[in-house]
């Protein structure tokens, strides 16, 4: 019986392995000065920024499922605006009244993978695994609840969250009403086989990245 407890875990954590190994992915990220105290947070708008419809509705939908997977009642804009309606801050607020959420994840792709460095710091983050950039755009490029505030230059924006083999993501998190930016945190994928494999595994990390960090219950 030992021996069968043995073989028995040992092969559940080499097929542990084997996945890590086939989806590594890793995710990083703080709280602004200041706003630790505004979560936990337990009913959260989902924002997708890209200028490809498609893909927003669809990693909306694949993080509005993992949050609630954790117990967070989250709703992905596109079901609660449709997917036609223009991402501006009239529209998220709209949003924000309807389903009565306390904060605001939205979350844009930054392009295809790259190496994450240890240590890695801005002004609003502590020490992490990254530095995180905006992909050529100065900050103030995305307003309030992150969207885009000149659409001109939006649609040459990265459109898609991941590619096939990898990719990288920034999530940020707003305080509902005042738009006040309360988290921040980049998450990259590499060896992704698909994109629906990637929805999965970098919405999943994400949502764990959030609770492990105190902003969703």
């Amino acid at each position: 019986m030992p021996h069968a407890f043995t073989r028995t875990l040992l092969a559940t954590l080499a097929l542990a392995a084997a996945v890590a190994c086939t989806n590594p992915v890793r995710s990083s990220g703080g709280w602004t000065e200041g706003s630790r105290q505004s979560g936990p947070y337990s009913r959260v708008l989902v924002l997708g920024v890209s200028p490809d419809v498609n893909q927003r509705c669809a990693f909306e939908d694949s993080m509005a499922q993992a949050l609630q997977q954790m117990g967070t009642t989250a709703q992905a804009s596109c079901v609660v605006l449709g997917s036609k309606e223009p991402l501006t801050r009239e529209a998220v607020e709209k949003a924000i009244a309807a389903i009565g959420a306390e904060a605001v994840l939205a979350t844009r792709p930054l392009g295809g993978s790259t190496q994450l460095k240890e240590g890695g710091t801005n002004e609003s983050r502590g020490g992490g695994y990254y530095k995180a950039t905006d992909y050529g755009y100065a900050y103030d490029y995305w307003g309030a609840y992150g969207v885009p505030v000149v659409y001109g230059e939006f649609q040459t924006a990265p459109a898609e969250f991941y590619l096939e083999g990898g990719g990288r993501v920034r999530t940020d998190v707003y305080q509902a009403g005042t738009a006040k930016l309360v988290y921040s945190a980049e998450t990259e994928a590499e060896r992704l086989e698909s994109r629906a494999q990637g929805m999965v595994v970098v919405s999943g990390a994400i949502a764990e990245q959030l609770r492990r960090d105190g902003l969703i219950r």
